[in-house]
């Protein structure tokens, strides 16, 4: 299956531009939210370069963001860069657990490969990457049994139409989790 970023701008730009005044567009080196600056302008959700991947992440924020905190560059939160400490890292990884959920809801519906990131190459790594994967699992799993966010729900339909995956959905989601799931683990922990 063909994954073109254009795809995603199309199908975003589509379901969100006329209410949300808001506009997915490709960027370079660092993603971004950048809120309209002015009445009537466009809110706009940058992915970094060019990567299908970075686009299904950063609507994944999106689709999180209250409406105050879309009102602010970055949703407001914080981003301490690759090589973060200790502590850092904790509060990285429980910050990403909604957002990676729903990028992985997001690439099953689009026939995509999905990969857990704790993104921390160059500082001291995963704090813990089993919890994480499992914390993200099973949020996930608490989006499926009990609805997502809106526009999240929205944005996975229109992918599971694009791309033709709704009948296979649960299927696939069975056969994803067990394959980024640690064999033996348990779903636990951060949901809500």
């Amino acid at each position: 299956m063909k994954h073109d970023p254009d795809d995603l701008i199309m199908l975003f730009n589509d379901l969100f531009r006329a209410n949300y005044r808001t506009v997915l567009v490709r960027g370079g080196d660092e993603p971004e939210y950048v809120p309209a600056t002015e009445p009537g302008g466009f809110a706009q959700i940058i992915f970094a370069h060019g990567f299908y991947a970075s686009a299904l992440h950063e609507i994944s924020h999106w689709c999180i963001a209250g409406k105050q905190r879309r009102t602010l560059r970055d949703f407001g939160y914080w981003y301490c860069p690759d090589g973060r400490t200790v502590a850092q890292q904790q509060a990285f990884e429980k910050a990403e657990i909604k957002p990676q959920a729903l990028e992985w809801l997001f690439s099953i519906a689009a026939g995509a490969r999905f990969h857990v990131s704790v993104d921390n190459l160059s500082g001291s790594g995963a704090w813990d990457e089993d919890a994480f994967r499992k914390n993200v699992s099973a949020q996930a799993d608490h989006y499926l049994e009990h609805g997502l966010p809106a526009r999240a729900g929205r944005f996975l339909q229109v992918l599971q139409t694009f791309y033709g995956t709704g009948t296979e959905f649960n299927e696939v989601w069975k056969n994803e989790t067990r394959r980024l799931m640690p064999e033996g683990s348990v779903t636990d922990t951060e949901v809500n």
